[in-house]
């Protein structure tokens, strides 16, 4: 249920704190919540219960966020496609989960946990650090594109 509270939540939070920051603040929730979650989840059922909801509550946010980022960033006309294919790459990334097996049968779940919310915490800063420079170079360079496209219009 959280899970789907979520998805719409978070769209509408990003059109007003914009998309880098939305996903800082899922990612870094996520993070913390699991980090949580392997420290106290296992004291009492109630903890438990408020910890994974509250890590459910941050995994769906990916269905608004990257969607609506990828229409911002390269316009609407392939907005499906482009959405496609980003569900294909999330799915594609799952073949990597057997990996936390082996990772839990050498080290123990507490690990796979603490790796689960340290590359949260790590996407979190990429969203701020990496995302939203390169989408405001492209952004800016489509611009510039347009504009020369105009005025190389408006004088033939």
């Amino acid at each position: 249920m959280l899970n789907g509270i979520t998805r719409p939540l978070f769209g509408w939070v990003s059109d007003g704190l914009g998309r880098e920051n939305t996903m800082f603040i899922a990612f870094a929730l996520e993070g913390l919540a699991i980090l949580c979650l392997a420290e106290f989840g296992g004291r009492t059922p109630g903890l438990f219960v408020l910890l994974t909801g509250l890590v459910f509550f941050a995994w769906g946010e990916i269905y608004s966020l990257f969607p609506a980022t990828c229409a911002d960033t390269f316009g609407t006309k392939y907005a499906a496609t482009n959405a496609a294919l980003l569900y294909t790459a999330k799915g594609t990334a799952a073949l990597v989960v057997p990996l936390s097996t082996l990772l839990a049968t050498a080290a123990g779940w507490h690990v796979v946990f603490y790796v689960a919310a340290a590359l949260n915490l790590a996407t979190a800063l990429l969203a701020l650090l990496i995302l939203r420079p390169l989408r405001t170079r492209h952004l800016a360079d489509a611009a510039k594109t347009a504009e020369e496209g105009d005025v190389g219009q408006s004088s033939s």
